[in-house]
């Protein structure tokens, strides 16, 4: 979510300069102060939401295929109590953010849909609230009272849409972390960043200094130009840009992982680890466990057998509850020089460093409940390429 400006959308400014209490929450637009009759007849005020899905950017765009709205009330009535039958669709309660519960949702298009939200909006207020005025002719919900939106210190630089579209803007928020880290961006680690990137956690700390070069280009997500090679760029700085354009808190970090830099790379609600074995990595490891630094550590060994790729992808989760397997069943490598067998040839492939990305993912979005999860979930899974098969062990 962001601050949605009126100044290049025609429909919002007029909504706001008509009088409404209109405010962005929660990744809806939402009008306080509607007039309706309830079924005792009593004139109340209610809430009328609309998804923000025909946006770009920040942009609005025509509405017309998103004609259902949401109300936070009771159900509207006639000046009789009679339920609106016209605008029913159905009823049930959703929390789309604290202090945002809506209990109904209504269905009323036009037979050539909405032309912008100020038609969809102020439609909407017009069906309800003149049932409202013909029991007391000084309703109005252009009450012309300002009102303040709640995400103009979003991490993003445009408001998230696609939460709102699909009702899970409340699960989206358990996401709200304070700050992530990501130790190295160059195969997994920078799908890892894509997919964080787009939660809303507030800063997402990325840890690499390696260069962006030709052959990363191939393993990476996006897809970089000649002329950005050409300049050689940090990884870090490179991705930064990319990702900037969409969340506000990317902080690159250009330095490699040493005992004399381990210190400054400070606190974190959770970190992912996709650094080769060594020194670095048992420093890194050693920091976050002293810390009590829930983290998930990946890996991926891939060798060529018969003129075809086969191997392993890892994903091994600790958390201050379960950390002992990662030592006495060796799930993480701290082996300097040679490392283990499974990375001897080093081989990487985009797909398989996005796969892993995502299987870490969806594993860090378990912990924090944005994902349904069996209490004692896996601390150690692997994905065997040649039997495409998924295996979890090391449960609490």
């Amino acid at each position: 979510m962001s601050q949605l400006r009126t100044s290049p959308n025609p429909d919002l400014a007029r909504v706001a300069a008509d009088g409404y209490e209109l405010a962005v929450r929660y990744g809806h637009l939402v009008i306080t102060g509607v007039p309706y009759v309830n079924s005792r007849k009593e004139v109340r005020l209610g809430t009328l939401v609309s998804d923000m899905s025909s946006i770009s950017g920040d942009v609005t765009a025509s509405p017309v295929q998103q004609h259902v709205a949401m109300w936070a009330g009771e159900h509207p009535c006639d000046a009789s109590g009679v339920p609106l039958r016209y605008l029913q669709h159905s009823s049930n309660e959703q929390v789309l953010g604290p202090g945002l519960t809506v209990n109904h949702s209504f269905s009323s298009k036009p037979a050539e849909g909405y032309r912008d939200y100020h038609h969809k909006l102020t439609t909407y207020v017009s069906m309800i609230e003149r049932h409202a005025q013909e029991i007391d002719s000084n309703v109005s919900a252009r009450t012309h009272r300002f009102v303040e939106s709640d995400d103009a210190d979003s991490p993003f630089q445009y408001p998230d849409t696609a939460s709102g579209r699909v009702g899970i803007t409340n699960v989206a928020r358990k996401l709200q972390l304070s700050r992530v880290g990501i130790f190295g961006v160059g195969g997994t680690g920078g799908y890892i960043l894509d997919q964080v990137a787009k939660t809303p956690v507030r800063e997402i700390a990325i840890f690499d200094d390696d260069t962006f070069l030709q052959h990363n280009a191939f393993r990476a997500p996006g897809a970089p130009s000649a002329e950005e090679l050409r300049a050689l760029p940090k990884k870090v700085h490179y991705f930064a840009g990319i990702y900037s354009r969409m969340h506000r808190g990317i902080v690159p970090h250009d330095f490699a992982i040493s005992e004399e830099t381990v210190g400054q790379v400070g606190h974190f609600d959770f970190a992912f680890i996709c650094m080769d074995p060594g020194t670095p990595k048992r420093l890194l490891v050693e920091h976050l466990e002293r810390h009590g630094i829930p983290f998930i550590d990946v890996g991926m060994g891939v060798e060529l057998v018969d003129d075809a790729l086969t191997g392993l992808l890892r994903v091994t989760t600790s958390t201050p509850q379960k950390r002992d397997h990662v030592r006495d069943k060796r799930r993480i490598s701290f082996a300097d020089g040679g490392k283990d067998q499974v990375y001897s040839s080093n081989i990487q492939i985009a797909d398989l460093n996005a796969m892993n990305a995502l299987l870490a993912v969806i594993r860090w979005k378990k912990l924090f409940g944005f994902y349904a999860a069996d209490p004692t979930s896996e601390h150690y899974a692997t994905y065997a390429i040649s039997g495409n098969h998924i295996t979890n062990e090391d449960k609490e």
